[in-house]
């Protein structure tokens, strides 16, 4: 019965009318929402809120009709729907001001039972938990919001309908619902329809939106598109032109035959009204943001010359526009050396932008303050600017690499410190997508730097002195660093179009391997280059990082995960482990992915004299002096059948995953150390009982070793018909 709902879509409106008076609201309304989210943009006036009014019942339908999950919803009471599982977020919160957020939450709780509960609900808005005493009516905007969205959440619907939930929100704010819509259309347990005035959102947060015109949806298009359009959002939806105008906001240049202003002591604050360009839904902008997004001038700093500082970035520099490299640091404890690197940057012809990431509170002069990046942390500048240090650096991380995600522009990053600074920078600089510049000059780089650099290209320089001052040493280390790092972004600025055309006709897919499934991976890329390049992971633990890197920066097209060894380590204590977001990337993207169980016979450890105490007695096989390979057990292996499987069921885009009967590495083959037909039975059954197969997410039982050319043969032909089929989406990178 579950199966029949679930083939049946989220939402399916027909020939909808709707009339108020004699005005006809609503026009033969065609909409239909399989699954996740789905996005309704359009001008004020033009039947959204009528829409969502109509599904819930809530005004008079005069023809056609509602099903959603293929029940027949038309002309039913609004309590009624509320029952079969629809969710509404209106317009204006419509929250009670007598009645305390707990009473909200535990009053929605009691409709339907599920998932969400209101100690989950607390886990995951933790400022309603903070003030769930408090009356509706003295709620801020964002924490009504919240409130209202947990509300809705509450009822545990199939179907959740949210109109306008940005409206009125700061930008922070915005941010985190729009993480949130992300999350629930990635979970697969409820659809979304979002109305919303906001692009930006309605087309981040679904894969196609529906555009309104007078009552009727003018078309439904692609929100890659819509987002690149700036011709279209003007004609359909009034985005004026002044949207891409860049302000022009220069400080006079020092020699200029004008008045000199008078001379001050201190720092002077220069205050701007709107910090972000405005757009005909814009906000009126909250008095925190303008004063966080304020710039500081110092008479204590050396300023450039006229020709140098005009290559600087505007004041209220924008996420998109042209290109900047962010020179990024504590600028409390390293400001001379920071803006030494900045300087030199400014003077090759690049602009730039001084970005401080300290956590003591000071104000310094930059281009965006500590205090801005502070908020855009979860729980803002008070999670940011604690006692706790350590607690500090790693919220100020958290909001730097947020910032640095919703930052359209970035050309490369640089920055120069100590342990503590790389620690603030590198999880910013890993958000990136791969081949976007980025250099840290730290005393920590002579060392262990796989926890800074993780899957990332991150380039990390040795200081040699420590970055406490500019002397013969410091400068020229410096200096180096940052002509570095102005090479690179010159180089890559100047070839990219040239790159985008030559290898428009040969999309990248990403293919993991391992030793003992090297012959697969050899006949696989064999078969497919002239139609692809492929790239290949060695499934050293960071090997699959660096792939699902590649398909969160929308650099690949799809992946054929082969090897899932890593998913041994993780599991079992090897020395080569995933993390636990092994598969995310391909979760979050819906990309075509063959996958298989290459090499989960083996866990991998070092020399035979590190292998844990616990495991004496297995069966080994020794690879080489330093690694030492342990065979799977029937348990183990039903431990990963099911891990894999778990994440396999949430991935929502095309899906064939193989099971070689023969084997499932070249060790694992009938006369080899590792043959063990038992324990690969154990994996594969369940596989098979964890995974919930449907007609996009499929298990193929092949009767051959993963290094026979025929399993090879059968990963080839399934790619190419997923790929074929679906085409190559790749995500804007935010």
């Amino acid at each position: 019965m579950n199966e029949v709902r679930r083939s049946n879509p989220a939402l399916e409106v027909r020939g909808l009318d709707v009339y108020y008076g004699h005005s006809h609201a609503l026009q033969g309304v065609d909409l239909t929402l399989e699954s996740g989210v789905f996005s309704v943009v359009g001008r004020n006036g033009m039947g959204k809120t009528t829409l969502c009014k109509a599904i819930m019942g809530l005004v008079g339908v005069s023809g056609g009709s509602i099903r959603v999950r293929g029940e027949d919803v038309t002309r039913r009471p609004p309590a009624q729907i509320a029952r079969l599982g629809v969710g509404y977020v209106p317009q204006g919160r419509r929250l009670w001001r007598s009645l305390s957020v707990d009473e909200h939450l535990q009053l929605a709780g009691g409709l339907r039972s599920g998932a969400w509960t209101v100690e989950r609900i607390y886990d995951t808005f933790p400022r309603l938990a903070e003030r769930k005493g408090h009356g509706g009516g003295q709620l801020s905007g964002g924490e009504q919001q919240m409130l209202a969205i947990s509300r809705a959440l509450l009822t545990n619907p199939h179907l959740l309908i949210m109109d306008e939930p940005t409206e009125g929100l700061a930008p922070v704010i915005v941010a985190q619902v729009e993480e949130m819509l992300l999350r629930l259309g990635e979970d697969g347990d409820m659809s979304v329809l979002v109305i919303e005035q906001n692009i930006g959102v309605a087309t981040a947060i679904s894969r196609n939106v529906a555009i309104m015109v007078n009552g009727r949806i003018n078309r439904i298009i692609d929100s890659v598109r819509l987002a690149a359009d700036r011709e279209l959002q003007q004609r359909l939806l009034g985005v004026g032109l002044h949207a891409e105008l860049e302000p022009d906001i220069e400080i006079a240049a020092s020699g200029a035959e004008t008045k000199p202003a008078p001379r001050r002591d201190g720092p002077v604050r220069i205050y701007i009204s709107n910090p972000t360009l405005p757009t005909r839904w814009s906000q009126p902008v909250p008095i925190a943001r303008i004063e966080a997004a304020a710039r500081t001038l110092s008479t204590q700093v050396a300023r450039l010359d006229e020709t140098a500082r005009r290559k600087h970035e505007p004041v209220a520099a924008q996420a998109s526009g042209p290109p900047v490299v962010l020179v990024v640091g504590t600028l409390d404890t390293k400001g001379q050396e920071l803006r030494y690197i900045r300087d030199i940057i400014a003077e090759s012809g690049l602009r730039t932008r001084l970005v401080d990431v300290s956590t003591s509170g000071k104000h310094s002069s930059c281009d965006v303050s500590a205090q801005e990046i502070a908020l855009n942390h979860g729980r803002g500048g008070s999670a940011v600017f604690g006692t706790d240090r350590g607690a500090a650096v790693t919220a100020m991380a958290d909001a730097f690499a947020n910032w640095l995600r919703r930052q359209g522009n970035v050309a490369g990053v640089i920055s120069a410190g100590g342990s503590g600074a790389a620690s603030l920078v590198a999880p910013g600089m890993r958000a990136l997508p791969v081949g976007v510049p980025k250099l840290i000059i730290s005393s920590v780089a002579s060392g262990d730097v796989g926890p800074y650099v993780g899957p990332a290209d991150i380039t990390m320089m040795y200081s040699v002195t420590d970055v406490q001052g500019l002397n013969s040493i410091s400068r020229a280390v410096l200096a180096n660093g940052a002509n570095a790092l102005a090479g690179m972004v010159k180089a890559r600025l100047d070839t990219r179009a040239a790159t985008t055309r030559e290898a428009g006709g040969l999309p990248a897919i990403g293919i993991t391997m391992f030793g003992v499934t090297t012959p697969a991976v050899q006949k696989i890329a064999a078969d497919l280059r002239d139609d692809f390049e492929c790239l290949v992971f060695h499934a050293t633990g960071v090997g699959g990082r660096s792939m699902e890197k590649l398909v969160e920066s929308g650099q690949l097209a799809g992946a054929i995960d082969l090897t899932t060894t890593e998913v041994c380590d993780l599991l079992m204590g090897g020395v080569f482990p995933a993390t636990e977001d092994r598969f995310g990337a391909i979760i979050r993207s819906r990309l075509p992915y063959v996958g298989s169980v290459g090499a989960l016979d083996m866990v991998n450890f070092g020399a035979p004299d590190t292998i844990p105490e616990r495991y004496r007695g297995r069966k080994f096989h020794v690879h080489n002096p330093q690694v030492t390979l342990m065979r799977t057990t029937v348990e183990e292996n039903e431990r990963m059948g099911r891990w894999i499987g778990e994440r396999l069921n949430q991935m929502d885009g095309p899906v064939r995953f193989f099971l070689p009967e023969g084997g499932v590495s070249a060790l694992d083959a009938r006369g080899q150390p590792f043959w063990d037909p038992d324990a690969d039975a154990a994996l594969f059954r369940t596989l098979e009982r964890t995974v919930r197969q449907t007609g996009n997410r499929q298990l193929i039982r092949i009767p051959k070793n993963i290094n026979d050319p025929d399993f090879a043969a059968a990963i080839v032909s399934a790619f190419r018909n997923l790929f074929g089929r679906t085409g190559v989406r790749r995500r804007l990178a935010r």
